[in-house]
């Protein structure tokens, strides 16, 4: 009997909890597995008890759901997702509905919602983000795609997702693949803010000498300000955490950084879009050169620098440190919406950036006060060029300039690599700094290749060519 308000494909944990967290709004939900026995495991096991309704072929995945059907796939992104959905179709109707909920590639969305549309299908590329405590108490979810379909989703999707101020985080974003932009360059900035945090814990520990206790103490104090977030609180936690043995668990783990790619991709895009998304670019390449740890290894007994520590002001190192990572912040964030204004006018997508912010506040991994100011900035001028002109950022970034240049420099001093810290103020200094070096390399690219320059004293658009050997030799 065709009685499933919505179809989940896919149950490791992530579709196991989104499959719990719907049950738990009151819909009926079907689910399928390429391996039988974990549906039959799941429904012994977690949705014990409760109204899911396991079925262990397509054919009869598809048929208990209601019409117009909606199928909502957690699978590994790429050739899996494609090869799904040709299963899917043979027994899906016009009108029905195919979402992908994993971390797909925006290009990808963007090419099935055009085919499945063809086909009388409406397609979804949904972003969800907020890891398996989010999926089963409310994620960040970020809908995109054939806006045909949203509003057979709408509800299911907004019960589900987290609150802020009472408000859904989730929201329509836009056509195609807009919505696995957005969560790309969420997750893009979830790598910077991640990396941020991590190069304060390392100067702490390695440059300042501070203990885990100590820093534990200090991220929590933290969490009650201005960086308030769930990576902060996390800090914390993991911070406080001993092994058997009684030491610091965290040093027990070994410094190479795994990456899914989502980073990656959000770089590429910037490079191919001409945006400076330096900050997040360092944080990627930084578990790039996390996974050399053999060479590392090698080159630390081959490499000496310095060997002090920190012996000044405690407090005020602290202070500035603070002062670092929130500009740096800012930085990450105003250079993601930077990608994302330029992307909307590339593909042709209209982003409510004040919403977006609001579906970060609550459920996913960058979650933060924070947030609730980038909503405020957009609300009072949709058409904010970028987000360090807007008044509040000015000045936070302003007012935390000089600690931010003293930590960075006590990590040079210091020999602690800090690559997201320091290339988020190069950026912010460039982007102050109202003439740069550029002239200088846009001589040498006419005196070498001929590629021409503008002049400050003519009209933008006209470009002059000069003969600088030959000026340079006084012939």
């Amino acid at each position: 009997m065709a009685d499933a308000d919505i179809g989940l494909i896919g149950l490791a944990v992530m579709g196991q909890n989104l499959v719990m967290n719907i049950n738990d709004h009151g819909y009926t939900v079907a689910v399928f597995n390429r391996t039988p026995a974990k549906v039959d495991d799941f429904l012994n096991g977690p949705a014990k008890g409760s109204k899911v309704v396991g079925t262990h072929t397509i054919e009869e995945f598809v048929g208990a759901l209601k019409s117009p059907r909606r199928v909502m796939m957690m699978v590994k992104a790429g050739e899996p997702v494609d090869m799904l959905i040709e299963q899917l179709l043979p027994h899906l109707d016009k009108g029905d509905i195919i979402i992908d909920g994993g971390n797909a590639l925006y290009t990808d969305s963007n090419r099935r919602t055009v085919t499945l549309k063809e086909k009388g299908i409406n397609f979804l590329g949904t972003g969800i983000s907020g890891g398996e405590e989010g999926a089963r108490f409310g994620p960040s979810i970020m809908p995109g795609g054939n806006k045909d379909a949203w509003p057979h989703v709408k509800d299911i999707f907004q019960d589900i997702s987290a609150k802020a101020d009472g408000d859904a985080c989730c929201e329509w974003v836009g056509e195609e693949g807009a919505g696995h932009y957005v969560k790309m360059v969420h997750n893009g900035i979830e790598y910077g803010d991640m990396q941020q945090i991590c190069e304060a814990f390392q100067l702490m520990k390695d440059g300042m000498g501070m203990t885990h206790a100590e820093m534990k103490d200090t991220f929590e104090e933290w969490n009650k300000g201005d960086l308030d977030s769930y990576l902060i609180e996390i800090t914390a936690d993991i911070l406080a955490v001993n092994d058997e043995d009684g030491t610091p668990l965290v040093e027990k783990v070994l410094d190479t950084a795994g990456q899914k790619g989502t980073g990656k991709w959000t770089g590429i895009n910037a490079l191919d879009l001409g945006i400076p998304l330096t900050l997040i670019g360092e944080a990627v390449f930084a578990r790039c050169l996390s996974a050399f740890k053999d060479q590392r290894v090698k080159a630390s007994t081959k490499f000496s620098g310095p060997t002090e520590k920190y012996t000044g002001d405690r407090a005020e190192m602290l202070n500035a440190i603070k002062d670092a990572l929130y500009a740096s912040k800012i930085v990450s964030y105003a250079q993601g919406y930077m990608l994302m204004d330029e992307a909307a006018r590339e593909y042709g997508w209209k982003l409510n950036y004040s919403g977006i912010a609001m579906m970060w506040r609550g459920g996913c991994i960058i979650r933060s006060r924070f947030l609730g100011e980038i909503k405020k900035a957009f609300d009072g001028d949709p058409d904010l060029e970028n987000l360090l002109l807007a008044d509040f950022f000015t000045k936070a970034v302003q007012d935390a300039s000089n600690g931010w240049r003293k930590a960075v420099s006590l990590g040079v001093e210091l020999g602690v690599s800090m690559p997201s810290l320091s290339s988020a103020l190069a950026f912010y200094d460039g982007y102050r700094s109202e003439t740069l070096s550029a002239n200088l390399l846009q001589a040498q690219r006419d005196y070498f290749g001929s590629h021409t320059y503008e002049r400050v004293d003519k009209p933008r658009g006209e470009f002059f060519h000069t003969d600088w050997i030959k000026l340079a030799k006084g012939e």
